[in-house]
């Protein structure tokens, strides 16, 4: 029988800045860094949700009510959290997805909203603790994107364009920040059994996919942030999914692997 190691991530008494993190994989990932001995914030726009999820986190949880959907807002939010913690060690951007559509149903205004929520926000959210993390020449970015950016999904046009463009900063930025001690990394979500999920599919469809527990995911997360991915920057993980196949005439439906 093999024997199980447990893996020491290094990362007890760190300071963390989850934003959005009320539920789904946001808050997967505060559950899973504070089970490690971090020092989490989380923030919400719901001040009802935001006590219930840091409750949930435990470990001294700290609540922020703010809305990571604008820059300002964003900055807001980790600011202060590193008044809160003292500072922030490990940052993990994160915000809802914008609203589904294709090209023909989206007015042109709405990329400028969706490009604020899931890149301008990312942006600001570095911008406003990376220096700090460059003067203690430790630190550790772990952003919450999707595995859109790899293969545009249909009907969520705004998701993949600003997506995109964060995955192309976050890479970026890497390549400036790894000799001072930080590390920039993305994890590109599947299909996790979230709220999101949720909204972009039927019941009848979820049951046609095989997805994974949203604390899976966090568990990816932790990983990133401990000292064992230290020399690990700037690759985009993907989280393995299964997707149902169209339908064809004649034939029973099976699903298809999506390769990693």
């Amino acid at each position: 029988m093999p024997t199980v190691v447990e893996m020491e991530l290094g990362i007890s008494g760190r300071r963390a800045a989850v934003a959005a993190g009320t539920s789904g994989l946001g808050l997967a990932s505060a559950v899973a860094l504070a089970a490690e001995g971090v020092h989490v914030a989380i923030c919400g726009r719901d001040e009802d949700r935001l006590a219930a999820a840091a409750e949930r986190v435990g470990h001294g949880c700290i609540p922020i009510v703010a809305d990571v959907s604008t820059p300002d807002g964003a900055t807001d939010f980790v600011n202060a959290a590193a008044a809160a913690l003292g500072a922030i060690d490990i940052l993990v951007p994160n915000a809802g997805g914008p609203p589904p559509g294709n090209f023909a149903s989206t007015p042109i205004e709405s990329y400028a909203t969706a490009i604020d929520l899931n890149l301008m926000s990312v942006v600001a959210m570095c911008k406003a603790e990376m220096p700090g993390m460059q003067e203690r020449r430790w630190g550790r970015v772990v952003a919450i994107t999707s595995l859109s950016v790899r293969q545009p999904m249909a009907q969520l046009i705004l998701s993949n364009t600003a997506r995109a463009g964060a995955t192309a900063f976050l890479k970026t930025l890497a390549l400036e920040v790894a000799a001072e001690g930080v590390t920039v990394n993305s994890v590109q979500p599947g299909l996790h059994r979230t709220p999101r999920i949720e909204q972009l599919y039927s019941d009848e469809q979820q049951r046609s996919m095989r997805m994974g527990e949203a604390a899976d995911f966090g568990q990816v997360v932790a990983f990133l942030c401990g000292e064992p991915a230290k020399f690990t920057t700037g690759p985009a993980a993907r989280r393995r999914r299964i997707v149902p196949r169209p339908p064809v005439a004649g034939r029973t439906p099976c699903r298809r692997r999506i390769s990693r």
